[in-house]
């Protein structure tokens, strides 16, 4: 719950300070903060499972970031980039919508 916790104070502040994002990574914001949310809704699936662990939120939450991210960038290196950051975006769509899916069961499954 500190984990969640830390990430919405996190939020908050970054909504405040406006924080000035260098343009070489500009490209790839949208898709971590989609990996991010994935991570974040995993972890809430896992809590209402009764298997969240601290150490593979955090896991979870920069793996996702940094893999979706070195996709995106492996395929602006290629000259595909569109397609890959498209294909990022269907999977972690589709991964998002899974766990929304499940913690809407557990929600109202009682």
């Amino acid at each position: 719950m500190a984990a969640v916790l830390g990430l919405i104070i996190g939020v908050v502040i970054g909504v405040f300070v406006r924080p000035d994002i260098p343009i070489a990574l500009q490209p790839y914001l949208p898709i971590m903060v989609l990996a991010a949310l994935d991570a974040l809704l995993g972890a809430a699936r896992a809590y209402f499972q009764r298997s969240f662990s601290d150490k593979v939120f955090v896991i979870s939450f920069f793996s996702n970031v940094i893999t979706a991210t070195l996709l995106v960038f492996l395929g602006n290196q290629l000259g595909v980039g569109s397609q890959l950051q498209t294909a990022v975006i269907v999977v972690l769509g589709i991964r998002i919508f899974t766990n929304v899916s499940t913690i809407r069961r557990f929600i109202f499954k009682g």
